[in-house]
């Protein structure tokens, strides 16, 4: 066993370098396609920083009526901090927010002047809600108009900040669903080209197959080389597409930082090497070692 092994494996090298410039070609294929599942997983990482730094700055604001007691706002506030949504509850009272408001306006002489005029404090209590995820206001908004004490609700400011939770969560979608669907048309593109170079290899060897056969080789030593080759293409590309990416992410980072000062995307890249390795590997291993395994059963039947 151990002996068909180590043929299988010593053929299957030889194979792939004997062929040359088809192993090339699928190589090539294979990179680029790995590449792009490698800028996918980077670009997720980069949306999600985004969109923790967009949803930082969204929320929704409910505010009382001046009437309304001080215990029942803190009441709501504590069931709101119950719901699994919720990921933050600040309370504001009317009197700190005349203080936001004086600090706000502190450099406009005729607001500051308004404001020490008035006899009482117009500005309404508010509780400012913030989600674990965009999707997630529209059900708390449902959850507020529900509320028992929802009548003493002076307004929210959810309808206003709509359209922008939707816009992003539409960005996010998108952006998911295109980059997974450019990811799998390159893998299948690759799995093709891999296909055709097994093809071109069984039909360039066809004597020696032939000769195999007729002395009795089983189909494990017979087919096993060309899934070796399909595998090998598939670390090679892996090794490449690594060493190629690095420099990339190197460059990029500077203007990823611009945008999100918080992200640095190339640190990301070398402490979670490993694991973006590991994926690569799986990736790179399925779509080699997959369709020369198709490529032989279909063109090498016995």
């Amino acid at each position: 066993m151990f002996t068909v092994f180590s043929r299988i494996i010593n053929y299957g090298l030889n194979g792939f370098w004997r062929n040359g410039w088809p192993s090339a070609a699928t190589v090539a294929m294979m990179v680029l396609s790995l590449i792009v599942s490698m800028g996918l997983i980077l670009f997720n990482v980069f949306t999600s920083s985004a969109v923790d730094s967009i949803q930082d700055k969204i929320d929704i604001a409910v505010y009382f009526k001046t009437s309304t007691p001080e215990d029942e706002i803190l009441r709501v506030k504590q069931s709101l901090e119950s719901f699994p949504e919720v990921k933050e509850v600040e309370y504001i009272s009317s009197a700190q927010a005349l203080e936001i408001f004086r600090e706000r306006h502190k450099d406009d002489v005729t607001i500051r002047q308004a404001v020490d005029e008035l006899n009482s404090n117009p500005l309404q209590a508010a509780l400012n809600i913030k989600a674990h995820r965009a999707d997630q206001y529209e059900k708390i908004d449902e959850y507020l108009k529900n509320t028992s004490i929802s009548q003493s609700f002076a307004g929210t400011t959810y309808f206003r900040n709509k359209d922008v939770i939707n816009r992003l969560i539409t960005i996010i979608t998108n952006v998911n669903r295109g980059g997974f669907v450019l990811t799998l048309m390159l893998a299948l593109l690759a799995g093709l080209v891999v296909l055709n170079t097994v093809r071109l290899a069984i039909y360039s060897n066809r004597e020696e197959i032939f000769v195999m056969r007729s002395v009795g080789a089983s189909n494990a030593l017979v087919r096993g080389p060309y899934v070796v080759e399909g595998v090998v293409s598939g670390i090679l590309a892996v090794v490449l597409s690594v060493l190629i990416s690095a420099p990339m992410v190197y460059i990029a980072n500077p203007f990823f930082k611009v945008l999100i000062p918080e992200l640095d995307l190339f640190r990301y890249f070398y402490t979670h090497i490993i694991l973006l390795i590991g994926y690569q590997l799986i990736f790179g291993v399925v779509i080699g070692g997959l369709s020369s395994f198709i490529a032989v059963r279909r063109y090498l039947k016995n």
